[in-house]
């Protein structure tokens, strides 16, 4: 059974908050330190279900993870992960299942992948095939080799040099996980730059990680070495800080700060996207940490292409921001939103339609003619369709306007499991 929330109107917003720590950089590091030999220990580890679904797997592959006080210490076992007869839950996290299946590519045996109706949908012969290449075996249901999944570990992986035909961090990182075990060095090239949190946490670990940005992509090349232990800090999550930069923008009387959020250029494409349509957004220093504030601003519609947000995870919640601002909103080459969680393309779409705007498609391109103001918006209901992003994009639009009932909001609790308690701190 699924829970329905009602999210009320605020007339007033203004408050502090702080979002949970980033759930790329809290996967990896529970990773990393899983196969570093010794103590690690994270601050600031997400909470959500997707990175608790990561630290029971590294469990079951013979990691020790104990949270005391608010810190997570990992220990790596001396001779390594091993397999095990288990299934290993990845529950409703693409990133689990995706880095997962390069990880368990270097450790010898059989693994059992499985997750949820959702993330069973999702296609993972994207990183089946360089995995393959590389010489672990990735087999899973139908052409686009969807879960469950079963992968042939291998000792004795060897090194390639990669093309990805569709930009995704989350591949890149499956393969730089496997590499780590590789016969020789391994490179991957991208047409498009995708987040870095597993290049840039890998250096940490001691890993020889070479990165050059060829025009708007980039060339990565690893050298295989294990990781050494780590003490790692994880900031805010800045795809949960979007939901309250666009909130504060749209609202008509908002202030809102948003607390050490991860300032990585990769990861922040939705800030300069929402400055370009005239949002009062600034990035302000306090002391070692970055915030973000968000004040009510009026919106001019723009053209948002998908190489600005690779992730392309703040497009819903960007999509209720154009429907609050003036004119026709262009979202291009969106086609990589069908492949979340959900059918995020329809969804967005879908998410417009209902606050009354018009919408329409043309091929992996969508069209939001704004509202002018959030103060337009209609009251309305929607089924989120188990998506946490739309379940939380939804609740940004039923606050800033005239509220809303929401289907399926419980679905937070696999990325944010306090988003609508630090939304109603808002007043």
């Amino acid at each position: 059974m699924t829970e329905a929330v009602v999210v009320e109107p605020s007339a007033r917003l203004r408050g502090q908050l702080r979002v949970p720590g980033d759930k790329s950089a809290s996967h990896r590091a529970l990773m990393i330190s899983s196969l570093a030999s010794g103590s690690s220990t994270i601050e600031g580890l997400s909470q959500g279900h997707d990175v608790r679904s990561t630290g029971i797997i590294m469990g079951q592959l013979g990691a020790t993870v104990v949270e005391v006080e608010d810190v997570v210490h990992v220990r790596g076992p001396e001779d390594g992960l091993r397999a095990t007869d288990e299934m290993l839950d990845c529950g409703n996290s693409g990133t689990t299942m995706r880095l997962l299946c390069g990880l368990v590519s270097a450790v010898e045996g059989t693994h059992h992948l499985i997750g949820d109706p959702s993330l069973s949908k999702r296609p993972m012969d994207r990183v089946a095939t360089p995995l393959g290449l590389m010489g672990s075996i990735v087999r899973g249901v139908g052409e686009r080799v969807t879960a469950p999944l079963t992968v042939t570990g291998s000792p004795s992986l060897k090194g390639i040099d990669y093309h990805l035909p569709t930009p995704s961090a989350q591949v890149k990182s499956a393969i730089l996980f496997a590499a780590l075990s590789a016969l020789g060095e391994t490179t991957v090239r991208e047409d498009v730059r995708t987040r870095t949190a597993t290049e840039d946490m890998f250096v940490k670990a001691g890993i020889d990680v070479e990165s050059r940005d060829e025009g708007l992509g980039r060339v990565v090349t690893l050298k295989p070495a294990r990781p050494r232990t780590a003490s790692w800090q994880i900031p805010g999550d800045p795809s949960q800080a979007a939901f309250f930069c666009v909130l504060g923008a749209i609202h008509p009387d908002a202030h809102i700060e948003i607390l050490d959020v991860d300032s990585s250029v990769e990861r922040n494409g939705f800030v300069a996207v929402l400055q370009r349509m005239g949002a009062t957004l600034t990035r302000e220093a306090r002391g070692d940490e970055t915030s973000l504030v968000s004040s009510s601003s009026d919106l001019a519609a723009t053209e948002i292409h998908a190489h600005e947000i690779p992730s392309v995870d703040e497009v819903p919640v960007l999509t209720v921001a154009a429907a609050a601002a003036k004119g026709v909103s262009a979202f291009r080459e969106m086609g990589e939103l069908r492949l979340k969680e959900s059918d995020r393309f329809e969804g967005s779409m879908s998410l417009a339609r209902s606050l009354g705007c018009r919408v329409w498609s043309e091929g992996d391109d969508f069209f939001v003619e704004g509202l002018g103001s959030s103060a337009a918006f209609i009251g309305f209901e929607i089924d989120a369709g188990l998506d946490h992003r739309l379940v939380m994009s939804a609740a940004v639009a039923g606050a800033a306007g005239k509220g809303c009932t929401i289907a399926g909001a419980d679905t937070v609790a696999s990325s944010y499991p306090q988003f609508f308690r630090d939304l109603g701190s808002l007043q």
